[in-house]
């Protein structure tokens, strides 16, 4: 166990002797031990003890010691007001933090303060803008497992999982979703899609599907039990419409431990290393986790939940997602470039943008849907004003989902409601750019656009307009809001102008011209005379500060009035507090409105920005349900973006044709081709316009790439391992309407081995699949399949060489039909700077190799070694039949040649070829 986790051990003989305080810390630590504490003592929190060096450590911040009646402790602390930045540092370390507040004010209380965790901050569960950084999603998952038996048991690992259910939460924005799945591979593609940041998983469910970024743990048996799991997601959202237990127990456990990272809860945690599972008694006791405390740590702001099947969807899986570069750029010697979101996201805020991601991450398949997302981004396409006032209205939007989740939860201040009413009243403008619009679903958007105009009244009403940040020390509330407030700061104003006016009444009854009156924070109220003046000081000043030149003296009226300004100010700061909380709790309980009108903005705010990249690029709308691919000049939404020329290509598959087998030169295009043609499908079932002249698609219910090479040298798999894998899902799931991609196949392993795979899978995603497959190889072999496959054909990129210039090539990057006369290797490493020595040798090889081979069409280089020579020997003639060095005969050697000579290299699989190779062994052998 981290010793920087749990209660300290240098505490734990001597506990009945510990202060108030450092007990309260040993208590805390306790409860809260899968967490690293942090423990507030005044503006700090602190550590104590082996956190304390871990902290120091990790935060590079100074490491001191306390000393007490029982001991010396090391000691380090972090500044309440900079405490993110370091808590962040903690969290890459990979702890959770619990933030132990004092919840007393400190003035009220004799003795110690009492202190309680108020959150634990977890990858998956932040809140903070400091810490979320970007606008994207952060998502929390559970995973539960169902075994044989009663479906509602709690699952045990004696038995195997038939099922899984699946939970997703956004904490921050309060977007929950849940989904089931028979296989476990149908899960690691869900978590591809979602890519969360944390995860807690039930009993018998695995933890490596998760992805090695992703903190896993395992959380409290009680937690997933399916009555407990009920109840508490039927208080977040009512009667829900989960389709399975799996489902509910991962939903109810998963809002268990959002409320526990809130404060709540402090007996429920992550089931440590010794727990009993029987019973469900973990290191921490109590039984939190069947009940929720809605006081301290129901989010109402959750509301929503979202039951998917990941069939409604096209499925991208993480392999996919990574490969397409849709939203990470695989950077090559630290270099990087677009990805597919970026040369898309004309968003104008945040809603939007996490919007733009969630659709490209779950591309429709239903058409009519994917129709009207085309039909709005149509409309607004055309309608360019239109479309530059949305952008700038949208531009003026807060993220109101983030901010309202900070309202329910109580932690967001003044400035967040004036955001939130700066946000509303962009509403109305917003309804009437579209007073015109025409397509269902823009004057759909605009009905229901909620203005909120009874929220927006109430904090313009309340709230000032530039409000302090500090909520408890006033400037927040108008005075004009309540009656009793206007009293005080009308009080505290007079009073303040009569001091303002003391100081010239004073010089005129005293004579006094260098009088002066000021204030500070330890003396109050004052004036101040000069030592050559203070023969002049009336009787009734009262001496209060000795300076070096001079006096500072208070009236008996100057005392009166700053007991009445200080009394009067403090009992406004309390009370406009009080009102603001009220009014917080009022915006709180329309959350739920708030969040509406969030995700309507959010989808007109991707319409607008689909809309703008196709007005500026060029993009036309697809025709999407059609029986084939038919696309006229169709480009890479990226590369076009990032190079001077871009060549656009035709891609036409259909019934007759879908298997292309793509040849040509490296950095001809081959794999940019392959990739268009995915993004384009992804582009067009998003709801976006397409990069092509014109666009005839199928709908694709998942997009397959077996792209690269990489490797998983921790998990023990070689890059042919990966590879061979990645093929293996793809011959085992895709359908006839899925789109799948092959860049190289086989390439990892020996010439023959690799291309029999390459000639296997090909025939299986022709034969049994029927996937539209675009397979592009330097197998230059594997063209024959199209001789052999009815729905397959050859297509390749054309090059032209310059014999004037050294027989350079130069890459066309146009598709043409059939198949390429040489990958030209070569000659790419000649552009790559390759040296010219090497390059020289490597020419007189492939020459060699040229001269040397023996099976007509065979590509050189995988019919021998190269350099051999295999040319008879000196002195005699190919045929001859005179003696031989073999020591052959000459009518054994006849029929050797005459049995390989009827052997079918091209389609022999590697059994066959060591059957082969065994019947002429045994014809030598004779």
């Amino acid at each position: 166990m981290d010793a920087a986790l749990g209660p300290p051990a240098k505490m734990a003989d001597r506990t009945d002797d510990l202060t108030p305080m450092m007990a309260q810390y040993y208590e805390l630590c306790a409860e809260y031990d899968d967490s690293l504490v942090l423990f507030q003592v005044g503006d700090f929190y602190e550590a104590f003890c082996d956190a304390a060096e871990r902290v120091a450590r990790l935060c590079e911040i100074t490491l001191t010691k306390r000393e007490d009646s029982t001991g010396e402790y090391p000691m380090a602390g972090i500044p309440i007001d900079n405490a993110e930045s370091y808590i962040d540092r903690l969290l890459e370390a990979g702890y959770r933090v619990a933030v132990a507040d004092q919840v007393e004010d400190p003035d009220q209380v004799s003795g110690v303060v009492e202190r309680a965790v108020t959150r634990v901050v977890t990858p998956g569960t932040l809140t903070e803008d400091e810490l979320l950084r970007t606008p994207d999603n952060n998502y929390v998952a559970c995973l539960t497992a169902e075994t044989a038996g009663d479906p509602g048991s709690q699952p045990t690992s004696d038995a195997g999982p038939t099922g899984y259910g699946l939970a997703l939460l956004d904490v921050s924005t309060g977007d929950c979703y849940a989904t089931a799945a028979d296989r476990l591979d149908a899960v690691a593609d869900e978590l591809g899609r979602f890519a969360p940041a944390e995860a807690i998983v039930g009993p018998a469910a695995p933890a490596d599907v998760f992805d090695g970024d992703c903190m896993v743990s395992p959380y409290e048996r009680r937690a997933f039990d399916r009555d407990t799991a009920r109840e508490r997601v039927d208080a977040y959202f009512g009667v829900s419409d989960l389709a399975s237990d799996a489902e509910l127990r991962a939903t109810g456990a998963l809002l268990a431990y959002a409320e526990y990272t809130r404060g709540g809860a402090p007996e429920v945690g992550i089931e440590r290393e010794g727990s009993d599972a029987d019973t469900g008694a973990a290191s921490t006791a109590g039984d939190a986790a069947t009940a929720t405390d809605p006081a301290t740590a129901s989010l109402d702001y959750i509301n929503h939940l979202t039951r998917y099947d990941p069939r409604e969807y096209m499925l991208l899986d993480r392999v996919a997602l990574e490969s397409l570069e849709l939203f990470d750029r695989r950077a090559v010697h630290g270099r990087s470039g677009l990805t597919l979101v970026e040369v898309l996201d004309e968003t104008a805020c945040a809603l939007g943008r996490r919007r733009l991601d969630d659709w490209l991450r779950r591309p429709l398949l239903d058409e009519e849907r994917i129709a009207a997302r085309h039909a709005a981004v149509e409309e607004l396409a055309e309608a360019v004003t239109l479309r530059e006032r949305l952008h700038d209205r949208l531009s003026e939007v807060y993220d109101i989902e983030r901010l309202v989740s900070r309202v329910a939860r109580g932690r967001a201040n003044a400035r967040d409601l004036r955001s939130l009413h700066d946000t509303l009243a962009v509403v109305p403008a917003v309804k009437a750019a579209l007073a015109d619009a025409d397509c269902e679903p823009l004057v759909t958007l605009r009905e229901n656009l909620d203005a909120l105009a009874d929220v927006r009244d109430l904090i313009d009403r309340a709230i000032r307009e530039e409000p302090a940040a500090e909520l408890t020390e006033g400037g927040v509330v108008k005075p004009v809001f309540d009656d009793e407030l206007a009293a005080l700061r009308e009080t505290e104003r007079e009073g303040k102008a009569w001091i303002d006016d003391l100081e010239a009444s004073e010089r005129e009854r005293t004579g006094i011209d260098s009088l002066k009156v000021g204030h500070t924070s330890v003396h109050g109220y004052y004036i101040e005379v000069t030592d050559p003046n203070l023969d002049r000081v009336p009787d009734d000043y009262q001496r209060r500060q000795t300076l070096k030149n001079s006096e500072r003296f208070v009236t008996p009226e100057l005392k009166s009035r700053e007991d009445e300004i200080i009394s009067a100010e403090g009992r406004a700061d309390d009370l406009e507090y009080e009102l603001f909380c009220e009014v917080r709790r009022d915006v709180a309980s329309e959350s739920e409105r708030v969040q509406a009108l969030a995700d309507r903005l959010a989808r007109l705010d991707v319409f607008v920005s689909f809309a703008t990249v196709a007005a500026t690029h060029d993009y036309v709308r697809p025709a999407v349900g059609a029986d084939r691919f038919d696309i006229v000049e169709g480009r890479h939404p990226v590369v076009e973006r990032t190079e001077n020329r871009f060549v656009p290509n035709d891609a036409v598959f259909d019934a007759d044709s879908f298997v292309a087998v793509i040849t040509g030169p490296n950095m001809s295009g081959k794999s940019t081709y392959m990739r268009q043609v995915a993004l384009t499908a992804i582009l067009a079932q998003a709801g976006s316009f397409v990069p092509a002249a014109r666009a005839r698609l199928p709908v694709v219910d998942r997009v397959f790439t077996r792209v690269g090479a990489s490797d998983d040298i921790a998990g023990g798999r070689s890059t042919f391992m990966v590879e061979m894998t990645e093929l293996a899902d793809i011959l085992g799931s895709a359908t006839e309407n899925s789109l799948v991609l092959l860049d190289e196949v086989g390439r990892g392993t020996s010439t023959t081995d690799g291309f029999a795979i390459a000639r296997a899978a090909t025939e299986h995603l022709h034969d049994e699949v029927g996937a539209t497959t675009l397979f592009a190889t330097h197998h230059h072999d594997l063209t024959a399949v199209a001789d052999d496959l009815p729905g397959a054909f050859n297509l390749h990129f054309e090059t032209e060489t310059d014999p004037q210039d050294g027989g350079s090539v130069t890459f066309d990057h146009e598709i043409a039909p059939g198949s390429a006369a040489a990958s030209y290797g070569v000659e790419v490493a000649t552009l790559a700077g390759v040296p010219d020595p090497v390059v020289a040798r490597a020419r007189e090889l492939l020459d060699d190799e040229g001269r040397d081979s023996v099976t007509p069409g065979s590509d050189a280089g995988e019919t021998g070694p190269l350099g051999t020579d295999e040319s008879p020997p000196a002195g005699t003639e190919d045929g001859d039949e005179g003696e031989r060095e073999d020591g052959l005969d000459p009518e054994t050697a006849a029929a050797i040649a005459a049995h390989v000579e009827r052997l079918d290299v091209a389609t022999m699989t590697p059994l066959g070829a060591l059957n082969a190779l065994a019947e002429l062994k045994a014809e030598l052998d004779d």
